[in-house]
């Protein structure tokens, strides 16, 4: 399943980039988030509930970051199953920021994620809106963080 899409922000790349990495930022932005934690340089330890048709997940991974070029350009590759072995999730993500001119920049994602095991058998329609859903809240939340940080 790919997620992708672009926003506009009003601040210096470089603020928005910390802001980024910052596991703080992370957990406000990310719906469901119950615990991000940085592990070290590259690795975050995350714990993230939602909640699918009847049944509720509480997925454990680690995301780790596996291409970092400073404040334009994150590769982030994330692995994980659910506590109640509900189902696994694969994830790679990109994330580029690029001055647009008058102070903007802008910052576009592309995220590719796999699921399997009991969440699979919603079909491929009510996963899709489940991670739509969450797409745009996070977007959202991630959005009014950025603009906060000028």
């Amino acid at each position: 399943m790919i997620l992708e899409g672009k926003l506009s922000i009003k601040a210096p790349i470089q603020k928005l980039w910390d802001t980024l990495l910052e596991p703080e930022t992370l957990h406000a932005c990310i719906p469901g988030a119950e615990k991000i934690k940085r592990l070290d340089e590259k690795t975050y330890d995350c714990v993230i509930k939602q909640k699918v048709g009847p049944i509720s997940v509480r997925f454990k991974f680690k995301a780790i970051l596996t291409e970092v070029k400073s404040p334009n350009h994150i590769e982030m590759m994330g692995e994980g199953e659910d506590i109640g072995k509900a189902g696994r999730i694969t994830q790679r993500t990109s994330i580029d920021l690029k001055e647009t001119g008058g102070g903007e920049v802008e910052i576009s994602y592309r995220c590719n994620a796999s699921i399997v095991g009991k969440l699979a058998m919603f079909g491929d329609r009510i996963m899709r809106a489940k991670a739509k859903k969450v797409e745009a809240e996070f977007t959202e939340a991630l959005k009014e963080k950025l603009q906060s940080v000028t």
